[in-house]
């Protein structure tokens, strides 16, 4: 096995672990800490799910056709559309999250009237349901059965094929139904919509127009630090799945140019190591999420009794405690 394929594979595996440990304590986190519960971490949920599936799915099936596997061509051809709907489901996770913080800062006072916990599952629902219609469309033909048959060599009468994305999906659908019909578009309307926020909130910091909070300075500023930190998840998540697109362009445009191998190792892992980044963002960027994560290590890893250490029900201290709790947890835009 070539030296490129043998490093590939280390890093994919080295990314699937990651992916997978590091979004279900994302899960694990908003579980067990009430204050996480609100809609702009629903959203953050389904795409930490979205991620857990790319580490235990997609990257070991990436791997098993990495090493030139001879499969069914619509065994393939699934395999690549889960690729796709998972990764459209984050471009539309990340909108949702996009328009639910223009939404706290542009209608701060009505927000919670307007954006409801049923509200926001139903636009996860959407999400999800929209992203399964658009990843799906090549299994029901735009795909490259038909000119995999014109060319009898890569196919045989089985219809058994050498695994490989470029082999079962077609690339005008790739390039202009998927990539500049439902990933460019968001994206760039994502960019547009945090630019407006932070606009929004500067602006609001600069003439301190009372909001629904006692201190809007306080309020805003919060909001500011939290556009920053899923700004940032968005400027990642572009970054590792534009270059993918772009080869898929030169493939596209560009038949006659070679694509060294190398760097379509590089591309694939980029898209797949994605997955793996967001809680790392999340760890050091959105304090809710660092305090939970601390808890879980200390309580589930380390095997620390954190309830026997807190002061008893009923005494001055306990009293104390609890209302400190309470108010943690009705501070909805502590970040």
């Amino acid at each position: 096995m070539p030296n490129s394929v043998s490093l590939y594979i280390g890093m994919e595996v080295v990314i699937a672990v990651s992916s997978v440990i590091g979004n279900v304590m994302v899960v694990w986190a908003v579980r067990i800490n009430r204050s996480l519960r609100d809609t702009t971490f629903c959203f953050i949920v389904s795409l930490a799910l979205a991620d857990i599936a790319v580490g235990a799915l997609v990257i070991p099936l990436a791997i098993t056709f990495s090493i030139g596997l001879q499969t069914h061509f619509y065994s393939c051809l699934m395999v690549a559309c889960t690729v796709l709907v998972l990764t459209q489901s984050s471009i539309l996770a990340l909108l949702a999250i996009a328009i639910d913080r223009y939404l706290r800062v542009k209608i701060p006072m009505s927000y919670k009237r307007v954006v409801t916990p049923r509200r926001a599952g139903t636009a996860v629902l959407l999400c999800w349901s929209v992203s399964i219609i658009v990843g799906l469309t090549p299994m029901l033909g735009w795909n490259n059965l038909q000119r995999l048959r014109d060319n009898s060599s890569l196919i045989t009468d089985e219809l058994l094929v050498t695994c490989e994305f470029e082999t079962v999906i077609s690339m005008d659908y790739m390039v202009y139904f998927n990539f500049f019909g439902w990933v460019l578009p968001p994206l760039l309307l994502m960019v547009a919509i945090y630019v407006e926020i932070f606009y929004m909130i500067h602006k609001q910091l600069n003439k301190k127009v009372t909001a629904s909070h006692a201190d809007p300075r306080r309020y805003f500023g919060k909001e500011l630090k939290l556009a920053k930190s899923l700004a940032l998840v968005l400027f990642l998540f572009a970054i590792s799945w534009l270059p993918l697109h772009i080869l898929n362009c030169i493939t596209l445009f560009c038949p006659a140019c070679e694509k060294p191998e190398f760097h379509i190792y590089i591309a694939i892992i980029l898209s797949h190591g994605n997955s793996a980044v967001n809680p790392i963002v999340y760890a050091f960027r959105i304090k809710k999420f660092r305090t939970a994560f601390r808890k879980i290590w200390k309580q589930y890893v380390l095997c620390k009794d954190t309830v026997g250490q807190l002061p008893e029900r009923g005494s001055q201290r306990g009293q104390s405690h609890e209302r400190r709790l309470r108010q943690n947890d009705d501070d909805d835009d502590d970040v």
